[in-house]
């Protein structure tokens, strides 16, 4: 039985696993009881966890209220840390079966659907994306936009008493919003359902003399962009009869999601240049190895591009996961760039294991290219450094600084000048905060979004 494959960063961040139903792996506990559900996550850990070499051989359950207070304990055991100075171990979670079906089948999370940047001190959060079709949507939040205040008390004031979690875990708060031209307007916003797009938006790229550059905006690497004829399907049909060979993947917000969804991209990239060449080998820990090991190798699909080059738009803070399993499983079989930044530095996934309507997803397992590289926890490095300008829209050919990279990467195969970090663009890598380890739902931290 394949396990339920996910590459995914937690808590603000997000994922890559598995695609099945999560039973089948562990027997279920005797009772839900809370002792009984310990002693489940125990032993799931001691089986599944990638780094169960690390694991303390006995724990005294009862110093620990929760299943999830108990995986907190267990995850301090693995010294490294990700390019982000986080343990890598706390890439392990727990939420509800519920959840977790919805988001990775369907894209689907409550709350208010939006994601922001966190300035220094976490207390300036301007917002980076908003989901259409959301609450904060419909009210009028956009791109570039400030949030200076909640319930109208200041941000600063919020994150020095009970924090902004606990305000927005309300659901519903007055939000005082700042425009880019500096005016202000404050509207009520109440959590709801949010339907979050896989492929916000795909085009041509015209070239005088040349194919058109194939660009492609991926959100989130969930069930509905293999499923949804609007989305993969339709993109690369049209990259495929315009003859696409260079392909801009817009991957700055996607902090990964199912293993299948990348595999199914990377097929779309390379499926016909590197036709049954291996595009990812995955590892688990030495008790599984013989039985769970497994190799993965490009299939040609019928709209798979000619690719001779790929450019990745990456930030730091949330290009993760799956995300850099494409970027990295490509990278032996056609040239690969990056522009932005950094990517986050996640080389690893989880498993889905249920239990009492809760589903555990242990970090398991490790991926690695066809050249036997997968030791990226520092982020794979940037060909060229761009600021992401949140005064313009992704994808903005004329005016988003990534863009304006990537495509002079692809021209000249150098960076633009003005694209060099601390220069007058607004956001850059250097003035946002790594993101903390917050509690809160799970669903928020997938979407890696309020």
């Amino acid at each position: 039985m394949r396990a339920f494959l996910i590459l995914l960063v937690t808590v603000f961040l997000t994922a890559c696993g598995d695609d099945g139903d999560g039973g089948g792996l562990l027997p279920p506990p005797t009772s839900c009881g809370a002792e009984d559900q310990k002693q489940f996550v125990y032993d799931a850990m001691l089986g599944w966890y990638l780094w169960n070499d690390s694991l303390p051989q006995s724990v005294n359950l009862s110093n620990y209220a929760t299943a999830e207070d108990l995986l907190d304990y267990l995850v301090t055991f693995r010294p490294a840390t990700d390019s982000q100075g986080n343990p890598i171990g706390r890439f392990s979670f727990i939420t509800t079966t519920e959840a977790d079906q919805q988001f990775y089948g369907e894209g689907r999370y409550e709350g208010y659907g939006f994601s922001p940047v966190l300035g220094a001190g976490e207390t300036d959060w301007q917002i980076k994306r908003v989901f259409e079709d959301s609450p904060s949507f419909r009210a009028g939040m956009e791109r570039g936009q400030r949030i200076i205040a909640l319930d109208g008390r200041s941000i600063a004031e919020i994150q020095a008493a009970e924090g902004t979690s606990a305000v927005l875990d309300a659901g519903t708060a007055d939000f005082t919003l700042q425009n880019l031209d500096g005016s202000e307007f404050t509207v009520t916003i109440t959590e709801d359902i949010v339907t979050i797009d896989p492929v916000p938006q795909w085009g041509l790229i015209d070239r005088p003399g040349n194919s058109p550059v194939g660009y492609i905006e991926l959100s989130t690497f969930i069930g509905t962009a293999n499923t949804d004829p609007a989305n993969f399907t339709a993109a690369f049909e049209a990259f495929a009869n315009a003859n696409v060979n260079d392909v801009i993947l817009d991957l700055r917000y996607n902090r990964g999601g199912l293993v299948s969804t990348a595999e199914l991209l990377a097929n779309y990239l390379g499926g016909f240049v590197a036709e049954n060449l291996l595009f990812s080998s995955t590892e688990y820990n030495a008790d599984r190895a013989a039985q769970s090991n497994s190799q993965t190798f490009f299939s040609r699909l019928g709209n798979s591009l000619a690719l001779s080059r790929l450019v990745v738009i990456a930030t730091r803070e949330d290009t993760a996961s799956a995300s850099e399993l494409v970027a990295n499983g490509l990278d032996p079989h056609v040239t690969v760039g990056i522009v932005g930044d950094r990517t986050y530095g996640k080389p690893v996934g989880q498993v889905a294991i249920d239990f009492c309507e809760k589903r555990l997803r242990p970090t398991s397992f490790q991926t690695f290219n066809a050249d036997g590289f997968g030791d990226y926890f520092g982020g794979l490095p940037a060909d060229c450094l761009a600021d992401d300008d949140l005064s313009f829209a992704v994808g903005d050919v004329d005016n988003d600084p990534n863009m304006i990279a990537a495509l002079t990467w692809l021209e000249t195969g150098g960076c633009p000048v003005a694209a060099a970090p601390g220069g007058e663009f607004k956001v850059g890598p250097e003035d946002v905060a790594p993101q903390p380890h917050l509690s809160g739902p799970p669903h928020r931290e997938l979407a890696n979004a309020y």
